[in-house]
Parts: C-alpha cells; sequence; structure tokens
C-alpha cells in the first residue's frame, strides 16, 4: 500500500463533503414532497425491484439496510399515506409484495427526475491511487 498524500486526504474530504450535501438535498426535496427521506427511500426500492413481482417487505429491509420490524413499520406508514399497496403472490398466496399507488408513482417519477438533474452537476472526484 502506498502512502497516502495530502491531496489524497483532500480529495475524500471533498467527496464526502458533496456526498454529504447530496443526501441533505435529497431529504429535503422528500420533505418538499410530503415524504419522509426513508418513504421515499422505500418508494424507490419498489419502483427500482426487478422482478416479475413487487419486492416483498423482506427484499425492501435488505435493499434498505433496515430490521424486518422496521421495513413493516415504513410499508405500514406509506401505505397509510396513499404511496403503496400489498398484494398476494399469484403463485403463493402466503408472500406479500408491494406495489406503487398511481400517487405513489407520480411521486417517485418526480423525485426520480429531480434527483438524475441533481447528480448530473454532482461533482465527480477521483479516488485516490491504490
Amino acid at each position: 500500500m502506498t502512502r497516502m498524500t495530502n491531496n489524497d486526504y483532500a480529495k475524500l474530504l471533498g467527496f464526502r463533503t458533496e456526498l454529504r450535501r447530496f443526501l441533505h438535498w435529497s431529504e429535503q426535496q422528500a420533505l418538499a414532497a410530503g415524504l419522509t427521506p426513508s418513504q421515499h427511500q422505500l418508494l424507490l426500492a419498489v419502483k427500482g425491484h426487478r422482478g416479475p413481482h413487487g419486492p416483498t417487505i423482506g427484499e425492501v429491509a435488505e435493499s434498505l439496510m433496515l430490521r424486518h420490524h422496521s421495513a413493516v413499520g415504513l410499508t405500514d406508514r406509506t401505505e397509510k399515506a396513499g404511496f403503496v399497496t400489498r398484494s398476494r403472490d399469484p403463485e403463493d398466496h402466503r408472500v406479500i409484495h408491494l406495489e406503487l399507488t398511481p400517487a405513489g408513482e407520480n411521486l417517485i417519477w418526480r423525485l426520480s427526475w429531480a434527483h438524475l438533474e441533481e447528480l448530473r452537476r454532482f461533482k465527480a472526484f477521483a479516488l485516490p491511487d491504490q
């Protein structure tokens, strides 16, 4: 492993600072749209899920790095707000999938569009050589 230079540390600090700014901006966007930042992440986890059906709560918990019971509570609150619904798996009725409501679809589209625009402005920082 090579020695770190002061420039390497400055690049890492710059990257972390920009990342924190983006995350703060993202949280403010969610709040302005009437969601908590966690609800925004849940909507994105449902919309971004790759599979024939929406994700299960367990899959959402994994992608959001939450405990299962925390994902259940988040889903309950988001469902009560009218942005997600639960549906039974057509082949295994014990399995419950999450789906976005039309209001949830609209909200995640608007937030994601704004986030993609912000990411285009996000300043990329090169990591130090190894």
